[in-house]
């Protein structure tokens, strides 16, 4: 059943056109995402669905017995009420259909209703159909749901008076989202749902999405997220949209095939057109050619040109490099206690080692003092007591979430230009349009910036110190998708060390190699990436369940041993199964690498400044067959990993 359909949309801000005859649909059940740039105008169009915003043309479709729910982005909350209330208020109807019953019930048990048989007959009618609609408007349940919404949502701690006035502005966005996921309207929207969420409020709100009733349609730059929990994604690019059918992963498989086969139309019509043009122009002022030439010159005015696919937008491009090399030994924390002025420590006796190439993601809940940590190892402003230790040759770089290093009243210019003032402005203008800050953008003022631009101008500045050391508070808040596949890119090139606070669960995986997991008691380290982290941990969980029951006979324990030593084993398995997975994954695109620089040099000993020269031809003979003998090594080890995986799945 079709839930949402909108036609033709386009809407412009003064001159600037956002979108162009936008036309997508939502059907019920589907989770629906749209995906874009910044600036692309997701958000803009969820404005125009949710009625925020008037089109400029075009119209909203929605049938009229259908709900719809808005969730702007850093939605928030004006109440005088507590927590718990305030979300309890949804079910105001509930409530009071539930204190009307209690009169009733009151009523029934008054010995004064018995003297009217007729009546009390009609009085338990009148109260058998109130408890029927109350059951089927969930008045059973609707106390356990909002526990288990502010359970999910991280509010599981708090006292349920704690005034809504009193929490912080991410707080009162989550909130909101309680209240709109409460009410279940048959059309969720969603801009940015993820924004302020640690791991388990995202993997719980992930989970909820997914057994959802109704449709969702959302916006997030969750990469993982929206693998999770999108059946149908929208791509927002050049004011247009393109549909393609699956999740975030199956869409850029879908989007890279669609961009190399409209490439090639694209390319075989240019050199048609090039043919026919130059055919043209040579045989157009012959008598005996001319009318071949004007019958090509009538083919060229025919054809329908095929435009040049997107997909060829700048991106930003950037590397960090360092220095110097550092010592192995990078830092060392020893009893280290972290907090604000005047207040007790948010987390005490911490100790922990990282050396020289190490990329740790440190994770936990929010609140727990993730970032005062890294505040506290960056400049020490947050620490307490106990020990922090660079090693030799250690230089820091430090990433801000919360952006505070940036001079608002400065240019974008004069912001990087000040801090290295010997250095030409045209070098500058050249970083700074590696982070997509190009002629007029490069003028304005810090302060009007978006957080995505902030974002970069943060990483630009970062870029310019070539520390060996770099500590990261949630670099990849308000960056695109592009953006974050660039940054890693430039951190998974980067030849130094990396501790960095993320939520972005993709992220982690594609960056680090030892997760610190920070809780009341201390730091847990886990050796490998997110995906190891997750696995682990439910490993430990279900260790510690299968120990943890209670002591039975001789044969029973025995049986709970060998649960847990098949268990064990299993899990092994998983792990070897998972590695082959990762080295088969690589040894691919090695492979693919080394047999496009095998290719391009045969290609290169058919040109003349190669096979002209004698040297030069032999050198490039002896690395083809060098990396052909490397090509054969890895096919070897790839078909026998290949084998491997084989005899683990059948």
């Amino acid at each position: 059943m079709l839930l949402l359909q909108t036609n033709e949309i386009s809407k412009s801000f003064v001159t600037d056109l956002v979108l162009s005859n936008i036309s997508i649909e939502v059907k019920l059940g589907e989770r629906v995402a749209l995906v874009g740039r910044n600036g692309a105008g997701k958000s803009t169009l969820l404005k125009i669905i949710a009625g925020e915003l008037s089109a400029d043309s075009g119209e909203v479709i929605m049938p009229k017995n259908r709900t719809m729910g808005y969730l702007p982005q850093n939605a928030t909350l004006d109440s005088k009420r507590g927590i718990y209330a305030e979300l309890l208020s949804v079910f105001s109807p509930l409530i009071a259909l539930e204190k009307k019953m209690r009169m009733m019930e009151e009523q029934m048990a008054d010995p004064g209703s018995f003297s009217s048989p007729k009546d009390y007959d009609q009085l338990l009618k009148n109260y058998d159909n109130l408890q029927a609609d109350f059951r089927a408007q969930g008045g059973f349940t609707y106390q356990a749901e909002t526990r288990s919404v502010l359970n999910g949502l991280n509010f599981g701690g708090f006292p349920d008076e704690t005034p809504v006035s009193n929490l912080s502005g991410g707080q009162k966005t989550q909130l909101a989202l309680g209240k709109l996921l409460l009410i279940k309207p048959d059309l969720l929207i969603l801009d940015e749902p993820t924004n302020h969420l640690d791991i388990d409020t995202l993997s719980w709100l992930e989970g909820y999405l997914q057994r959802y009733s109704g449709s969702v349609l959302v916006v997030s730059h969750d990469r993982y997220f929206l693998d999770k929990i999108a059946t149908k994604v929208y791509e927002v690019a050049s004011h247009k949209v393109r549909k393609y059918t699956g999740n975030y992963s199956r869409y850029l498989e879908l989007r890279a095939a669609e961009y190399e086969s409209e490439l090639k139309t694209y390319d075989k019509q240019q050199k048609e057109i090039t043919k026919l043009k130059d055919f043209v122009q040579k045989n157009i002022v012959r008598a005996s050619t001319t009318k071949r030439a004007q019958s090509r010159r009538k083919q060229l005015e025919k054809m329908d040109l095929v435009n040049k696919p997107l997909g060829d937008e700048k991106s930003a491009t950037f590397s960090f490099t360092i220095e110097q090399q550092s010592g192995r030994d990078v830092l060392s924390v020893a009893d280290l206690s972290v907090g604000y002025t005047h207040q007790s420590p948010m987390i005490s006796e911490l100790t922990f080692h990282i050396s020289r190439g190490d990329r740790v993601a440190l994770v936990g809940p929010n609140g727990i003092g993730k970032s005062t940590l890294l505040k506290a190892i960056a400049g020490g402003t947050t620490r307490q007591d106990g020990e922090v230790v660079l090693g030799s040759h250690v230089s820091l770089g430090y990433y801000d979430q919360e952006q505070k290093s940036l001079n608002p009243v400065n240019t974008v210019l004069d912001e990087l230009w000040n801090d290295y003032p010997l250095k030409p402005e045209n070098d500058i203008r050249t970083v700074l349009g590696g982070f997509l800050f190009s002629g007029d953008d490069v003028s304005k003022v810090v302060s009007q910036l978006s957080g995505g631009e902030k974002a970069r101008l943060m990483l630009a500045k970062l870029m310019m110190r070539h520390d060996n050391l770099l500590i990261l508070d949630e670099p990849t808040n308000h960056l695109d998708l592009d953006s974050k596949e660039v940054l890693e890119g430039a951190l998974i090139d980067y030849p130094g060390t990396i501790l960095f606070v993320s939520h972005d669960r993709y992220f982690i995986n594609n960056i680090a190699s030892r997760v610190f997991e920070l809780t009341r008691e201390g730091i847990t380290e886990y050796l490998g990436d997110y995906d190891y982290y997750i696995d682990k941990k439910t490993e430990q969980e279900q260790i510690a369940e299968l120990e943890a029951q209670p002591a039975a006979p001789q044969k029973q324990e025995s049986t709970i041993g060998e649960g847990k030593d098949q268990f064990l084993k299993d899990k092994e398995q998983k792990k070897k199964k998972r590695q082959l997975i990762r080295f088969i994954e690589q040894s691919e695109a090695d492979i693919s690498t080394l047999e496009e620089k095998i290719d391009k040099n045969q290609q290169s000993l058919l040109l003349p400044d190669v096979f002209n020269d004698t040297k030069k031809a032999k050198e490039v003979q002896a690395e083809i067959e060098h990396d052909q003998l490397q090509l054969s090594e890895l096919m070897e080890k790839w078909e026998s990993a290949q084998m491997e995986l084989d005899a683990f799945e059948n």
